[in-house]
């Protein structure tokens, strides 16, 4: 007598399910979305440096890499000219732009340009010291060194004031010179740095490579600490056109014109 299973009736339709049940719940596969072919689209790789955020989406001021939106666009293709040329000296921007042509150049320099600059919250930064007192007496004399070179300069040493360039409020001025606000002081210190050993330089005649060798490295610190320090305008756009004559020659004004 054969011992009756309840599960031997159910057993081909079980193997059916088997068979067919992958078939059912196996996922239909992604079409990829066609990816836009944009200036803006193939500049978001540029954000990866120049526009930062953190995980929560507030930007992030790098110690060497600057935002880049909202400065001139002549500032801007300047840099990128300079890069390709030889006259800043950084291997990723290098092979970044020395195939590109100059109209392309112009293109990108125009599209970040056309960009709110980013309002960025300055750092609260004392520099070493043996007590607190000290750090509290040094970060006094460099600030008040710092604003004396941004707002009035050195006569004496005939180092104009970073206004009488970069603009009254330090934003910048349009078409060629950069603000000056809203920079990490350790980039600001870097270019000082590469200004004075040659690995920055601009058309001649090079003035900040001129301002830059008749600084201090006190000044240098001075100067930068002091513009990191700066809070940034509620309008950090560069000015429309200098409100004065500039006080020394500057080839970079004049090289994308």
């Amino acid at each position: 007598m054969r011992s009756h299973c309840p599960l031997a009736a159910l057993l081909p339709a079980l193997l059916l399910a088997l068979c067919i049940a992958p078939a059912r719940s196996a996922p239909v596969p992604a079409v990829a979305q066609p990816v836009p072919d944009t200036l803006a689209q193939r500049l978001l790789a540029c954000a990866s440096c120049h526009a930062r955020v953190d995980e929560r989406g507030n930007p992030v001021n790098d110690s060497f890499f600057p935002r880049i939106g909202g400065k001139p666009a002549g500032y801007l293709f300047n840099q990128l000219i300079n890069f390709r040329d030889g006259r800043r000296q950084y291997p990723l921007m290098t092979y970044l732009v020395e195939h590109l042509p100059e109209p392309y150049l112009r293109e990108i320099a125009a599209h970040f340009a056309a960009q709110p600059p980013t309002m960025l919250q300055p750092p609260a930064v004392l520099p070493p010291a043996t007590t607190v007192a000290d750090a509290v007496a040094d970060a006094v004399a460099d600030a008040a060194r710092g604003r004396q070179l941004a707002l009035h300069g050195d006569a004496a040493r005939n180092i104009p004031a970073c206004v009488a360039c970069h603009g009254a409020r330090l934003t910048g001025v349009q078409p060629t010179i950069p603000g000056l606000l809203g920079l990490p002081r350790d980039y600001v210190n870097a270019q000082f740095g590469a200004w004075r050993n040659g690995a920055r330089r601009a058309h001649a005649p090079d003035c900040m490579a001129q301002i830059t060798a008749r600084m201090s490295l006190e000044d240098v610190a001075a100067v930068a600490g002091w513009l990191a320090a700066q809070p940034m305008p509620a309008d950090a756009r560069a000015l429309a056109a200098p409100g004065r004559a500039l006080p020394l020659a500057c080839g970079s004004v004049a090289e994308a014109r």
